[in-house]
């Protein structure tokens, strides 16, 4: 699952530095590695917490089961020993997995396609899987190629039995799976009953509570410029999931033309619009993920529409000739600190 979020991990690097420049020291501060990139938390302290170390184990040994369940690199997770099978077969996973593969059918029906767990075949073609990257650009027969490989009609879920129907499908997680880690660890942090967090796994972001001086959360949206980091935005999300997608971190260029790690599963290429940026709000950071994902795919109004119709607090920043353009959805505006 290793879908590359360089993007999403610079806003959270302001998102620390808005939020936590100004804590008190005594304030808990983890860091790992995880899902083939990093986590960062940072919690209030309380009574009911274990220590430091042990914390940071049972986070650590948390993240791991979810490795060992939907990782695309290690061949043994549940997920691969799934993806590895060459004939029409049937195997059961555990719940966890079953209920991330569950949002990833849902937010398919409801993205029209734009989010599809099954691109995993394209995604490597194009370099941002486990295969390498390309020495050139894939060709029309190629591509057409790959995405008979693809498509959720082939994928099937019942309970905890998953089964494909052709031999050639690949599961991805990464759209959704790293957004999953998050709220695993959010929960973990919830049974102790923590006042505040912030809980970051490759710049998916869950917060809830207060700092210490007992202020909101603030985390700042990067302006979506390549070889730059400004802010575009501040915004106090409350208790909220948040998730930024976008296509200026990580992208590589090939025969004079740039390629988003973002592909299109309809097309089968990488996207290519106005659309830089997608930051979501939600209670679940899985579900923010995905759909930060999908709405990079649909583009600017085809996102604002589907914001309306699901009431999704979105925040979208469009490339113009000159600067960018930001747009809000109705839901969204809340959030924004002026």
């Amino acid at each position: 699952m290793n879908k590359t979020l360089v993007n999403r991990l610079a806003l959270l690097w302001l998102a620390f530095f808005v939020s936590g420049c100004s804590q008190p020291a005594q304030i808990i501060s983890l860091s790992g590695n995880t899902m083939g990139t990093t986590y960062h938390i940072k919690v209030v302290p309380n009574e009911h917490l274990p220590e430091v170390n042990l914390l940071q184990a049972e986070i650590d040994l948390a993240l791991e089961k979810v490795n060992d369940q939907m990782s695309t690199y290690r061949p043994k997770s549940e997920l691969s020993l799934f993806n590895s099978m060459n004939h029409e077969e049937t195997i059961k996973i555990s719940m966890d997995t079953a209920g991330v593969i569950a949002e990833g059918i849902h937010l398919y029906d409801v993205t029209d396609g734009a989010l599809d767990i099954t691109l995993g075949p394209l995604v490597n073609l194009w370099g941002f899987g486990p295969d390498k990257r390309p020495t050139s650009i894939p060709s029309e027969e190629v591509i057409a190629a790959a995405k008979a490989k693809t498509g959720m009609q082939y994928l099937h879920l019942d309970g905890i039995k998953l089964t494909k129907t052709n031999p050639d499908l690949y599961v991805d997680l990464s759209s959704i799976a790293k957004g999953y880690g998050v709220d695993v660890v959010a929960a973990l942090l919830d049974k102790y009953h923590v006042s505040g967090y912030l809980v970051e796994v490759g710049g998916e972001l869950s917060v809830f509570g207060n700092k210490m001086d007992d202020k909101p959360w603030r985390v700042a949206i990067e302006q979506p410029e390549i070889g730059e980091r400004d802010v575009q935005q501040v915004i106090e999300p409350g208790d909220m999931a948040i998730a930024t997608s976008g296509d200026y971190r990580n992208y590589y260029e090939e025969e004079g033309r740039q390629f988003s790690h973002i592909i299109d599963p309809r097309s089968g290429y990488p996207i290519q619009h106005r659309l830089a940026s997608v930051t979501v709000l939600h209670k679940q950071s899985m579900v923010a993920d995905g759909y930060a994902t999908a709405m990079m795919v649909l583009g600017t109004q085809k996102s604002l529409a589907l914001a309306k119709k699901e009431n999704l607090a979105i925040m979208l920043i469009e490339k113009q000739d000159s600067g960018f353009k930001v747009f809000y959805s109705d839901a969204f505006k809340p959030y924004v600190s002026l």
